[in-house]
């Protein structure tokens, strides 16, 4: 479906009553996809997600080599033919924007046996932190060299495997270089000894580590906080030959968010069942909803959550452990009660765009009083103030967060007053989102 750029958004008049079934998680699908290609045995991940970056990362892999069909109607994804790949020669992988086909597949490239293989992405990919992942991939006996600016896009890898042994890395600025190193460390020859320089955000490498669990590793070992140890030479395997995808936590917090916008209830089934485990960090999320006003009940089923009219109390809180999901809470701050606060989100200014900058910029545009410090925003709500056009800088999080608070009926007559620019920015990790809000919206209105 072809969206309209700018795209208008269209107020609820009602509160939102759905069912919503959001795609798989992208860092889940991602990790899952690189893991299936170090088994020795074809697998099948099931829920996956079909978006810009898992794509990416597919395509990357096919010309390592691997096989990796594909069923988007089905959300299957099946990978094999790991023995023919890894041939030698020379592969040019282009990754886009997507930072966990970057991060993931140059440890990869890094512990093959034999090849040359050149990584690059769009020109904001070129910007984004790699250094400490070249440089710990080096000190393992990997050579990486940077045709452009040293530490960043784009890479010429000549492949020889990896000796593993004693390394550091300062993984302050993305989890993602931490687990990349952390799944290709089995492969090395000898037991990898990371320490690491700085503290690193855990619930994705918590994520990593249990997948790893999940695929055969041993748990890892953690000493202290700053030391992990990886024994070598542990094949992976999944014995099932098939891996279930969560639903994506961060692609439901806009939705989980929208009954504090327009009252009513959301049902989300899959995700946070009872008596279920998640391996995202981005379910914490829901906490913070909660302490605004949202009921949240959980079933074997999945999760329904509701707002039935009150207060929507204003929050302060540290988002360094599931700072995806920061951008939701900021832009529905406007109808909070009070001032909110937003840290531990420095690291964000290095993604997709700089999103504390962006932020506020966007909100301020909006009529809000915003306070921006390296590593927080304090959001003072004022009158919203209608906006003819929102920028999203190319990054899908703004647009999906912002549609949301557009969803409030502004003005009381159902007029759009808030429109979206670049809505097709979306197809990085959630495709059909306008279109899966806009359903909601017409299912609130059927008989």
């Amino acid at each position: 479906m072809s969206l309209p750029d700018p795209f208008p958004i269209q107020p609820f008049t009602r509160p939102a009553q759905a069912e919503v079934v959001v795609p798989g998680s992208k860092s889940l699908t991602n990790r899952a996809l690189l893991l299936a290609t170090l088994c020795a045995r074809p697998v099948t991940l099931t829920g996956a997600l079909f978006s810009e970056d898992t794509q990416l990362m597919a395509e990357a892999l096919r010309k390592l080599g691997f096989s990796v069909t594909a069923d988007a109607a089905a959300a299957t994804v099946a990978v094999g033919d790991q023995a023919n790949a890894f041939r030698g020669g020379e592969c040019e992988l282009f990754v886009g924007l997507a930072g966990t086909a970057a991060r993931f597949l140059t440890a990869l490239c890094a512990a093959a046996p034999r090849g040359v293989y050149r990584l690059d992405g769009v020109p904001q990919m070129r910007k984004r932190p790699m250094k400490p992942l070249i440089d710990a991939l080096r000190s393992m006996g990997g050579d990486i060299r940077c045709p452009g600016q040293e530490g960043f896009f784009p890479i010429e890898i000549h492949a020889r495997g990896l000796a593993g042994g004693p390394i550091s890395l300062d993984a302050r600025e993305s989890s993602q270089l931490l687990s990349a190193l952390l799944m290709v460390a089995p492969l090395c020859r000898r037991e990898v000894e990371l320490t690491l320089t700085d503290l690193v955000r855990r619930p994705f490498v918590d994520m990593t580590a249990e997948l790893m669990v999940q695929f055969g590793q041993p748990r890892l070992t953690w000493e202290a906080e700053q030391q992990i140890r990886v024994p070598p030479n542990v094949a992976y395997v999944r014995p099932t030959g098939e891996y279930r995808i969560e639903p994506d936590a961060t692609s439901a917090s806009y939705f989980l968010a929208l009954p504090l916008v327009t009252g009513g209830a959301i049902s989300l089934p899959g995700l946070m069942p009872a008596g279920g485990r998640s391996l995202q960090g981005d379910i914490q999320f829901g906490d913070v909803l909660a302490d605004i006003g949202l009921t949240i009940e959980r079933d074997s089923r999945g999760v329904k959550v509701a707002f039935a009219g009150g207060k929507r109390r204003a929050v302060q809180r540290g988002f360094s452990e599931f700072s995806d999901t920061f951008l939701t809470l900021a832009a529905i701050a406007p109808l909070l009660e009070g001032p909110t606060r937003i840290s531990g989100i420095a690291h964000t200014r290095k993604q997709e765009t700089d999103r504390v900058a962006g932020m506020a910029r966007e909100l301020t545009r909006l009529g809000q009083h915003v306070i921006e410090s390296d590593d927080a925003l304090e959001i003072q709500p004022r009158p919203l103030r209608a906006a003819e056009i929102i920028e999203t800088y190319g990054d899908h999080r703004f647009a999906m967060s912002f549609a949301v608070l557009g969803c409030h009926d502004l003005h009381g007559n159902g007029q759009p007053w808030l429109s979206i620019r670049n809505p097709a920015c979306c197809a990085k990790t959630f495709p059909h989102f306008f279109e899966l809000l806009e359903s909601v919206r017409q299912k609130t209105f059927a008989p």
